[in-house]
């Protein structure tokens, strides 16, 4: 998770909430913006550029009995345009009401007091959910493009098992959608923009590449005219990924051995025919 997080403080009639909260908190983890909107109007609030153009990281809303209504349509006229991440300062409100902003689209809730600390824990969980695939790459399924005898919750998207064995049967806006959510999720560790890109290319390779070989019954030469890449250029990415394109032919237990890419199977040895002879030694 990144070190710093901004954090974009909404609210409509609650100016002195805004100044006391706004500022620099947790030795600078954390900090609290006000959005430069003169007429705080909930019709407009989440217009601002500073929102739609994703300079927050996420969006606090302080929500009470009296503001309840007008967050109630806000949120519901807006469904789908909202803040990636949108937490609701509770004040006063019933879990019920609560649920109800929560199944409108806000992430997460926190009450008075107002804790730093806690705010940046539940950021942090909302960050950390934002994306809509599984980032933890399960064991490939060999030879079939679906996971047999498995289905994915009807609610959920798809996992990164799924993409893998459909990624040549994906639109282009899938495949982007699905990298967006990597990039997001590496932009909020640690790692340097370049390890992140590098691990986000080598998922894809990874995927490909097996989706390649499950089409083509792990034909190498196949698989690499349809990548239209040199069939040692396909190799060699193979050897990078540890991939074995034995697993995805047809008959994986064939009584050849299966070996690693480059490397050419060696035949069984020919038997000699019986020998008659007694001064013949036979073979056990």
């Amino acid at each position: 998770m990144r070190e710093r997080l901004d954090c974009a403080l909404l609210t409509l009639e609650q100016p002195c909430w805004v100044q006391a909260l706004k500022g620099v908190h947790l030795g600078g983890r954390l900090h609290l913006h006000t959005l430069q909107q003169r007429h705080m109007v909930v019709d407009t609030l989440f217009d601002d550029p500073a929102l739609t153009h994703g300079r927050y990281d996420a969006g606090l809303l302080y929500a009470d009995e009296s503001s309840l209504p007008s967050w109630r349509t806000a949120l519901a006229v807006r469904a789908g345009r909202l803040p990636a991440v949108l937490l609701v300062y509770a004040v006063g409100l019933r879990a019920q009401a609560v649920h109800d902003l929560i199944a409108l689209g806000a992430s997460d809730f926190l009450r008075p007091p107002f804790c730093p600390e806690e705010l940046r824990a539940r950021l942090e969980g909302a960050l950390r959910r934002l994306a809509p695939v599984c980032v933890a790459e399960p064991d490939p399924v060999y030879g079939s493009r679906a996971m047999p005898g498995k289905m994915a919750p009807a609610n959920q998207g798809p996992t990164e098992a799924d993409l893998c064995n459909t990624i040549l049967d994906r639109s282009g806006a899938e495949l982007e959608a699905y990298a967006v959510a990597l990039a997001m999720q590496r932009a909020t560790s640690r790692d340097s923009f370049r390890d992140a890109k590098s691990q986000v290319v080598a998922r894809f390779e990874r995927a490909y590449i097996r989706a390649a070989l499950g089409r083509h019954g792990g034909n190498v030469t196949l698989a690499a005219r349809m990548a239209q890449k040199h069939r040692r250029a396909f190799w060699a990415l193979m050897r990078k990924h540890d991939i074995d394109p034995a697993p995805y032919r047809a008959d994986p237990d064939d009584d050849l051995p299966a070996h690693g890419p480059g490397k050419i199977q060696s035949l069984p040895p020919i038997k000699p025919p019986a020998c008659e002879s007694r001064d013949c030694p036979q073979e056990t």
